[in-house]
């Protein structure tokens, strides 16, 4: 097989972004624990600027990878949730239920335990919403590639979390980590919008009107003192969509758009902000409340809600299982959703924004293990109770191949 070949395979792989993801984690850890690290950071401080008249834009470009990359990744975000919500996953209500339970306690109960551990420090606090997000890139690529005999089902209920999970960090981004915000920038934005709603309804097919108002409306609302990132889940609900992919710009943009993200805007994100220096850490500064607290709130947290507040609901009647769900499969799923890391970082990345290096340092240390953690016990899980699923069924196969031999031989 040649190697681009391999290479196409590799890419059409679900699992492929998360491998890559992981890799460039890796690799920043790697840079930051060696002599190379001064050769990282000066990277991540290159300085870009656009400048249009006296409109001027000018950021090192770690802030161009936070503001700009990933406010592309939150309009693909953005895409990908109002499909499933029009016609996806989330259309249909009876489904819906449970993965919004669990999504709503997958986001409280780490909050919580990251409060209770930080409740008496009035910086620290700020953080509590670092451990409330699933990286979905991350947990879909492990259950992909360790829950090949799980039942489907399983993965639309990981889907959906996952996809209520980032409604819900849009909306804490929103209400949470906005300041000082710009009347006349916001209302740049707000007309800007406005004009993505006419093209919308005048039906006009071509890309590039939505793309130049797009790049206005980020613009404004990086000047605004809300958070750029807004802007592109803000634009994606403006964008043309049909039932018809064949004829909606929605899934065209969608779809050109999923392999950039995937394969560049997040592993550089990730290759941007996994970087931390352990070398020279001490003990004490792995142990802080704020990284305990991530830790906690991950690992801890997000199983205990997700699960708590599935079985609550199931017992109460409120709604059902998935299809050919165990109680173990779904709590193998509940650990995975404790995979923050991307979205972890970035909210920790604003939450912190002011406060220097050594703030950082203790989100990176516990998005890092709090995500293995949950990455590695949620493996074991998935994957035992994945071969579990095989020999039951193999042994049904044969129990019903037995017992098919046996009444042809009574008839006979």
């Amino acid at each position: 097989m040649s190697l681009t070949l391999r290479w196409k395979q590799f890419i059409n792989n679900d699992a492929s972004s998360g491998i890559i993801l992981v890799l460039s984690a890796l690799l920043a850890l790697v840079l930051a624990n060696t002599p190379m690290i001064s050769a990282y950071y000066y990277f991540l401080e290159i300085p870009v600027a656009i400048k249009i008249g006296n409109f001027e834009i000018a950021k090192p470009l770690v802030l161009w990878i936070n503001d700009g990359l990933m406010a592309l990744f939150f309009f693909v975000v953005g895409l990908e949730i109002k499909r499933e919500i029009f016609y996806g996953q989330l259309s249909d209500k009876e489904q819906i239920v449970l993965p919004f339970v669990a999504a709503i306690a997958g986001i409280v109960f780490p909050a919580l335990i990251y409060t209770a551990l930080n409740y008496d420090d009035p910086i620290a606090i700020n953080g509590w919403a670092i451990p409330s997000a699933t990286d979905i890139a991350f947990a879909l690529g492990i259950f992909i590639l360790f829950g090949k005999h799980l039942p489907a089902s399983l993965k639309l209920f990981l889907l959906s979390v996952a996809i209520i999970d980032d409604i819900g960090a849009v909306i804490i981004i929103a209400l949470f980590y906005s300041q000082d915000l710009s009347t006349l920038s916001l209302i740049v934005a707000a007309v800007g919008l406005v004009v993505m709603f006419i093209l919308n309804r005048s039906k006009v097919t071509s890309q590039i009107p939505y793309i130049i108002v797009a790049f206005i409306v980020w613009a404004a609302v990086l000047k605004s003192g809300v958070h750029a990132t807004l802007a592109g889940f803000a634009v994606a609900w403006f964008i043309p969509m049909r039932k018809d992919e064949s004829q909606s710009m929605s899934h065209h943009m969608e779809h050109k758009l999923h392999p950039w993200i995937g394969f560049f805007v997040l592993p550089l994100f990730a290759f941007a902000n996994a970087g931390v220096t352990l070398v020279s850490t001490g003990d004490t500064k792995l142990i802080t409340p704020i990284s305990l607290g991530i830790i906690g709130g991950l690992f801890i947290g997000k199983q205990i809600g997700i699960f708590s507040a599935c079985w609550l609901a199931v017992k109460l009647k409120l709604c059902q299982l998935p299809q050919s769900v165990t109680w173990t499969q779904l709590y193998g799923v509940s650990l995975l959703c404790g995979i923050g890391f991307t979205m972890s970082l970035f909210i920790g990345s604003l939450a912190f924004e002011d406060q220097g290096l050594a703030y950082q340092t203790q989100v990176k240390i516990g998005v890092l293990i709090g995500s293995l953690l949950s990455a590695v016990v949620g493996t074991l899980l998935i994957r035992q109770t994945g071969k579990k699923s095989v020999t039951s069924n193999s042994n049904g196969q044969s129990n019903n191949h037995a017992s098919k031999t046996q009444t042809l031989q009574n008839q006979n």
